[in-house]
C-alpha cells in the first residue's frame, strides 16, 4: 500500500482566500456588466428613433406635414416576425404632436421582451411645437421603478441626453 503522507492538498485556508477573490472580482464585474447591457440596450433605442427621425423627415418632403409609423412607411425590423424589441415606440397618431392613440401598427409598436411601458410625461424642451413631431422609446431596462424614455422630434433632440430618469 501506498503511503498518504506524501500527498498534498489544498488548505481549507487556501480554498476560502480563492472564493474571497473570486467574490470581490464578481462584485467588480457584475455591475459593470449591467451597466454595459444598459447602453447597449439604449443604443437599440436611439438607433430606431434616428430610423424614425429620418422617415418623418422624409414624408415630411413628400406631405409637407408629419405622420404616424403607418403613414411613413416605419417598421422595426423585429416587429416582422421576431418579438425581440425592449422597446415601446411611440409616435403622433396623425401629423404632428398629437399624442399616440395607442393603437400597435398605425402609431405604436408595443416591446416584444417586457411590459408595454407606458408613456412617459416628461418631454425634453423643444419637443412638442407646431408643425413638429415627436417619438418616444419607453421601457425599464435598468429596473427602477421609474421608466427609461428616449425622444426624438423634428429637431433631433433628445438622442444625446436621456431623461433624468433614464438608465446612464
Amino acid at each position: 500500500m501506498k503511503s498518504l503522507q506524501n500527498q498534498r492538498g489544498f488548505t481549507l485556508i487556501e480554498l476560502m482566500v480563492v472564493v474571497a477573490i473570486i467574490g470581490i472580482l464578481a462584485s467588480i464585474a457584475i455591475p459593470n456588466y449591467l451597466k454595459y447591457q444598459a447602453r447597449t440596450r439604449q443604443s437599440e433605442a436611439k438607433t430606431n428613433l434616428a430610423a424614425v427621425f429620418v422617415s418623418e423627415i422624409s414624408f415630411f418632403g413628400e406631405a409637407a406635414r408629419y405622420g404616424s409609423f403607418n403613414e411613413v412607411g416605419f417598421i422595426l425590423a423585429s416587429s416582422t416576425g421576431a418579438t425581440s424589441n425592449r422597446y415601446t415606440y411611440r409616435s403622433p397618431a396623425l401629423g404632428g404632436a398629437a399624442t399616440s392613440s395607442g393603437t400597435p401598427g398605425i402609431d405604436f409598436i408595443p416591446a416584444g421582451i417586457g411590459g408595454n411601458t407606458p408613456e412617459n410625461t416628461v418631454v425634453p424642451s423643444g419637443a412638442i411645437l407646431t408643425g413638429s413631431f415627436s417619438a418616444t422609446a419607453t421601457a425599464n431596462i435598468d429596473g427602477d421603478p421609474a421608466p427609461d424614455e428616449w425622444h426624438v422630434n423634428n429637431l433631433k433632440l433628445g438622442l444625446r441626453v436621456p431623461d433624468t430618469n433614464d438608465a446612464l
